[in-house]
């Protein structure tokens, strides 16, 4: 399987956070900069999924903007797709500061046989955290053709691995692992 390609998922509106995620405080740096060291540990090339328009540049990576505007996560991850070329696309979304690397390579070596391969602890599937074949690029983009914009849409036309609990107990609590941040109060929970 060739190399992955790394996406930051940083376009979404922050709305209930009240301003920018990607660019909020987070160990000593940022979100954003703190989900793009993560990435880079496991894909030597890393972009940023920056939404309809393109932001964060001052952050020296390829910034990939949605190719369809309007359709949410969904169509980030048919932008990255394209981008990716063919390879792999290995997505983190920027609220998921407690996924590790380990967490991320995992993810990756599971996609042999698979076209997708999304944690699913407690039912609660992560499609922003999750690794991608090009395999997934028509069926996302029927989907969206569609009208569709829900991002598990297309997954009863491929193979998904979906990863329960259990598989995740080697790198932590799936729990904390996957706990996004949305609201300031999830951000002052984290942060203690």
């Amino acid at each position: 399987m060739s190399a992955a390609v790394g996406f930051v998922v940083a376009g979404g509106r922050s709305l209930r956070m009240g301003r920018d995620k990607a660019l909020l405080p987070w160990a000593a740096s940022t979100l954003l900069d703190d989900a793009i060291v993560r990435l880079r540990l496991v894909c030597p090339d890393v972009r940023i999924l920056c939404g309809p328009v393109p932001r964060y540049a001052d952050r020296g990576l390829p910034l990939v903007t949605d190719r369809i505007d309007g359709a949410g996560p969904l169509a980030g991850l048919e932008a990255a797709l394209v981008a990716a070329a063919g390879r792999p696309a290995l997505v983190l979304g920027v609220d998921l500061p407690f996924v590790t690397t380990r967490t991320l390579a995992f993810l990756l070596g599971r996609l042999d046989g698979a076209d997708a391969v999304v944690p699913a602890p407690e039912q609660m599937p992560q499609p922003l955290c999750a690794a991608y074949s090009a395999s997934c690029l028509p069926a996302i983009q029927a989907r969206l053709a569609a009208g569709e914009r829900r991002m598990t849409s297309f997954w009863p036309e491929v193979s998904v691995r979906r990863l329960a609990s259990s598989d995740f107990a080697p790198f932590g609590d799936p729990r904390d692992l996957f706990r996004n941040l949305n609201t300031p109060e999830d951000l002052q929970r984290a942060r203690t």
